[in-house]
């Protein structure tokens, strides 16, 4: 990502980016946030697989980087496969059950999911710096101890970090639809992740996933009704109304206000 600060003169070696706020000279090479979440965790360039998601650079606010910065040691983890993940020992309550969130953008939906239900924990995961650090202001800001920020490959956090039966729910909300049919493979709705992700669901938990793309759409009901694994909530099956615990985003309001047309489908784990 961006650049972190050194204290005094740069070495002539280095790439230099002007100086911070403190007239410090930056590195470009230095880390922004030493202690936040890594560029890199799994070192995922050594894996050979088709990801669904394309990291994005973007500039990172002062809030941002200050909640980055004081939060992300406390509610922030990288998913580097090295461990497995104890919930109960993240979230500080063993009872808690846990959802988990792939891809959520600036956080504003999952922040208020959170505040809708406390009982509730909410494990986050996206690779974008700036909507981490936003939704760990959102979270601070309401008091929020049910959300931790997890940063990376989702596909490595199932695989590698998560025990079986450990999700109480999974959520997908407005996933990349990769609408060129050359790109289709990497859809992260496909059946090789629902089986993953049925072994980290715990019986009768129910996965959710949105989209405003209707071709992906299809393609998610299709896949899911296949999987053995999952039914329909739908007594008569199909895409099901918009839950009220899912709130209307602002990018989601901005689609609908272009003609777009949003599905929801909830399949229970079997």
């Amino acid at each position: 990502m961006a650049t972190g600060a050194t204290t005094g003169a740069a070495e002539p070696s280095r790439e230099l980016s002007g100086a911070d706020s403190g007239g410090r000279i930056r590195d470009r090479r230095a880390p922004m946030f030493p202690d936040g979440p890594a560029p890199d965790p799994a070192g995922s360039h050594h894996e050979r697989r088709i990801r669904s998601f394309q990291p994005r650079r973007s500039r990172v606010t002062a809030g941002q980087g200050d909640a980055l910065r004081r939060l992300w040691p406390q509610w922030g983890l990288d998913i580097d496969g090295l461990r497995k993940l104890d919930l109960g020992e993240l979230f500080g309550d063993p009872e808690l059950p846990v959802v988990l969130e792939i891809g959520f953008g600036m956080g504003e939906a999952t922040a208020r999911m959170a505040a809708a239900d406390p009982g509730t924990g909410i494990l986050a995961c996206d690779v974008h710096t700036p909507g981490q650090g936003n939704l760990l202001s959102l979270a601070e800001r309401a008091g929020l101890a049910n959300v931790r920020v997890a940063n990376g490959d989702a596909i490595i956090l199932l695989r590698e970090m998560l025990q079986p039966d450990a999700l109480a729910g999974m959520r997908v909300y407005f996933p990349d639809p990769w609408p060129k049919k050359r790109h289709h493979k990497r859809r992260l709705i496909q059946p090789e992740f629902l089986a993953l992700a049925a072994a980290r669901l715990a019986p009768g938990a129910v996965l959710h996933c949105a989209t405003d793309w209707e071709p992906y759409a299809e393609q998610m009901l299709e896949v899911l009704d296949a999987d053995p694994h999952f039914e329909n909530v739908q007594p008569e099956g199909g895409f099901a109304p918009r839950p009220e615990f899912r709130p209307l985003t602002r990018f989601e309001g901005q689609g609908l206000d272009k003609g777009h047309v949003v599905h929801d489908l909830l399949f229970r784990r079997r």
